[in-house]
């Protein structure tokens, strides 16, 4: 038996395939996730994602110390509620994790994934140490994720007036708190999103209003595929700790002013971009009939010099698409191996699906 969030025995209820997620038993589906997939893209969706990490950042120097292991700057959150997208980073510039980051009323927030929680926990205390500030595991929270684009209204319909009033004007990486609950406009499937933290003891009866108003559960098969098509990386397959966020499409949270923030991992980026960057990550389409998986090696001018990182049937496209790490200099063609064969590949900006347009 793995590890279980509270709601649990309401994906049972509710007829989930349930199989182990990086030591959690989590929903695959529910019966169907191409329907579900193409739900989230028509309507709204949810997701329950109470098995991802959030720590609470407090103390007169919570600041700087989240400057010194960021490689975003949080001195850019000038508002409370703002919110930015981050990585926590190794001394060689490889991604420990990415991260949301909240700009809270008492300090900081942040939301990262459930299969590196314990390596981050323990970089965080780590690090802490020699500034004021705590670091606090929220394990007392539960996280939904709701998205599509009738998010709003259909959120609306069954929350309190404050509540809605926040979900209907939140702006995208923008939070705010209502009483214990904490509502966010970020999202991972390239849909209008809002995610909502609330105490666990009130989650199992928040997701019944949530299906009662006609919000359907969905499963992680679907939100891999509805990341996949808006581009998204995926730790562990996109990313890790022996990848840079300069190879990773992730070179827009490195924030490099003002210079004299020496962030974890900076030297060793700046080492980087001084040599020249060799690789990047883009985004394949496969017209052919086939299955474009992570592993894959990829041929580019007769020569295999790439690989995917990550792949999926496309169920808005009706394709395979991939992600792709490949050199620098790659073109909009290339092959990818499969079952022994060949087949050309288009490759593409790694943005495939953005609130329901297909982009390639």
């Amino acid at each position: 038996m793995g590890l279980r969030t509270p709601l649990y025995d309401m994906h049972l209820a509710l007829g989930a395939k349930i199989i182990d997620f990086n030591g959690w038993d989590m929903p695959l589906h529910y019966g169907s996730q191409v329907d579900e997939h193409h739900h989230v893209r028509k309507e709204c969706g949810m997701f329950d994602i109470s098995h991802m990490s959030i720590f609470d950042i407090q103390g007169t120097q919570a600041q700087a110390f989240l400057q010194h292991v960021l490689c975003n700057d949080v001195a850019l959150l000038e508002t409370i509620g703002s919110a930015q997208h981050s990585l926590l980073l190794n001394e060689q510039g490889g991604v420990i994790d990415d991260l949301m980051v909240f700009r809270t009323d008492s300090g900081y927030r942040l939301v990262g994934n459930a299969v590196t929680h314990q390596r981050v926990q323990s970089w965080l205390n780590e690090h802490a140490e020699p500034f004021a500030c705590t670091v606090s595991w929220r394990n007392d929270l539960c996280l939904f994720s709701i998205q599509g684009p009738f998010t709003r209204e259909r959120l609306s319909g069954i929350l309190s007036s404050s509540r809605s009033q926040l979900v209907q004007t939140l702006e995208h990486h923008f939070a705010a708190a209502d009483g214990d609950w904490f509502i966010s406009c970020t999202g991972y499937t390239g849909e209008i999103g809002i995610e909502i933290m609330l105490p666990s003891t009130q989650a199992v009866d928040f997701m019944n209003e949530l299906v009662g108003a006609g919000i359907a559960p969905i499963g992680i098969g679907a939100r891999d595929t509805l990341r996949l098509e808006a581009g998204f990386n995926l730790y562990g397959f996109d990313s890790n700790e022996q990848i840079s966020p300069l190879t990773a499409n992730m070179q827009h949270v490195v924030c490099w002013q003002p210079e004299s923030r020496n962030f974890i991992g900076r030297q060793a980026l700046q080492t980087q971009q001084d040599k020249g960057v060799a690789e990047k990550l883009v985004g394949l389409v496969l017209e052919e009939r086939g299955v474009l998986r992570a592993g894959q090696p990829v041929r580019i001018d007769n020569q295999i010099s790439g690989v995917i990182t990550s792949g999926s049937f496309s169920p808005s496209l009706g394709k395979a698409i991939a992600l792709a790490r490949v050199p620098i200099d790659t073109g909009d063609r290339a092959e990818v191996e499969i079952r022994h064969k060949w087949f050309p590949v288009r490759v593409v900006k790694p943005r495939f699906v953005r609130y329901g347009k297909i982009l390639v």
